[in-house]
């Protein structure tokens, strides 16, 4: 049945087939022609797959980013990223990365990140003299950062596939976080230098003071959102309602930019976003099971134990697989499929499942802005009106930056593991 289902796989995806879809008309060949199960199988397990309390955390999120991107708070946060780094040369691109850990840290949509400092920088960088390509890839590679600095529906996705603690891993995603944020901002510093770009950076840069005034309300979210999350007030999940709930009021009374109007297509977008992911999710678990039942998961632990004797090569092992799967195999599908199987082994070479996860999310999110599927890439092609191959020249350097942090994640723990130590 294995072989089955992964070759209908293969031609569906080469068919064009979306992911979702192919998981599910995989398995169902695999039970109809190749297994006695009952088709009931089918929706039952598909039901069981989202029948999940902390995945209510997702379609609350996606809307709590949804409210702010319409509400003046991506505006304010991109002001006051561009007070404190928009008097340096590149200082505007630096600003994009800066103005993503922000907002990264109360959306926890990477996409949802694109488009709305997308839609604010890319056109700003344009106009200061970046090449148009440059500016995108500048945003693709900034916006990965909404999955890795909680909260991150990846890292949620990850906890309830393989029954992790997702506080501890919200608060192990700081660590990986900074690190690439910070990587990011030195080579776009250096890289501004030496190529001559962002001279002219310094212009409409409003003061420090100003802009702190202007988006302070918007900064409290993820000090309310993870400082409850962490303080025992309410689980990750509670905290996805609060975050729409803060988003609502800071964008309808206190900004005042959010109306009425504006909720039924914010609600609209939202709910689409949310089947997308739900269907990818219980498409499979499905999957999931039908995989876990064929014996494969123990047929590949028992073939990996043997192949590898060290959690290094293990590590890398991992690593270059995930690469490629990223490329191709959207971050959720991917996450939910992989995750079971691969966390009790890393378990088996004494990796913390919480190392583990970040190390399977960080790997995952490259894929998100590299060709031929990422997400992140699509979005920032749609805002900036070009085609993938024009991006492709400048987003090498990117992929080659977060590729030199995943191998410090990986092989230094205490990036990830140093704060969940700490406070557990």
């Amino acid at each position: 049945m294995n072989a089955a289902i992964a070759i209908s796989l293969v031609i569906l995806f080469a068919l064009g087939v979306p992911i979702a879809i192919s998981m599910v008309l995989a398995s169902v060949i695999g039970i109809e022609f190749f297994s006695r199960l009952p088709l009931l199988m089918v929706p039952q397990r598909m039901f069981v797959g989202i029948d999940n309390f902390p995945l209510m955390a997702i379609p609350f999120f996606i809307l709590a980013g949804n409210l702010m991107a319409s509400g003046g708070i991506s505006k304010r946060l991109v002001d006051l990223a561009k007070s404190i780094v928009g008097g340096l040369q590149g200082g505007l691109a630096m600003t994009c990365v800066l103005t993503c850990m922000m907002f990264a840290a109360v959306s926890g949509s990477s996409v949802a990140t694109t488009f709305a400092i997308g839609s604010i920088l890319i056109p700003a960088m344009v106009r200061h003299d970046y090449p148009k390509p440059l500016a995108a890839s500048i945003q693709a590679s900034s916006s990965e950062l909404g999955v890795l600095i909680p909260p991150s529906i990846p890292l949620i996705l990850y906890g309830v596939s393989t029954d992790t603690s997702i506080g501890r891993l919200f608060i192990a995603g700081i660590g990986p976080g900074l690190l690439v944020g910070g990587a990011l901002l030195t080579f776009l510093y250096l890289f501004c230098k030496l190529r001559g770009y962002g001279l002219r950076d310094r212009e409409d840069r409003t003061g420090f003071v100003s802009a702190f005034k202007r988006a302070w309300v918007a900064m409290l979210m993820p000090v309310i959102v993870i400082g409850g999350i962490y303080g025992g007030v309410f689980t990750p999940t509670e905290a996805s309602a609060v975050a729409v709930v803060y988003a609502l009021v800071v964008g309808g009374l206190i900004y005042r930019e959010l109306t009425l109007q504006d909720l039924w297509p914010i609600l609209r977008q939202s709910v689409i976003s949310t089947a997308t992911v739900m269907l990818i999710i219980s498409a499979a678990a499905l999957f999931s099971f039908l995989i876990s039942r064929s014996g494969l998961p123990s047929q590949i632990a028992a073939w990996v134990t043997e192949v590898f004797d060290s959690p290094v090569s293990f590590l890398l092992a991992v690593n270059v697989m995930l690469l490629i799967i990223g490329m191709f195999v959207e971050t959720s599908a991917a996450i939910l499929v992989l995750a079971p199987i691969f966390t009790p082994i890393a378990m088996q070479y004494g990796i913390d499942p919480v190392h583990f996860g970040l190390i399977v999310v960080v790997n995952l999110a490259l894929g998100m802005f590299t060709p031929p599927l990422g997400v992140n890439l699509f979005a920032a092609c749609a805002v900036a009106k070009l085609s993938i191959d024009q991006l492709l020249p400048w987003l090498l350097r990117f992929v080659l930056v977060v590729l030199a942090c995943l191998m410090a994640i990986t092989y230094m723990p205490w990036i990830s593991m140093g704060l969940v130590d700490l406070l557990y």
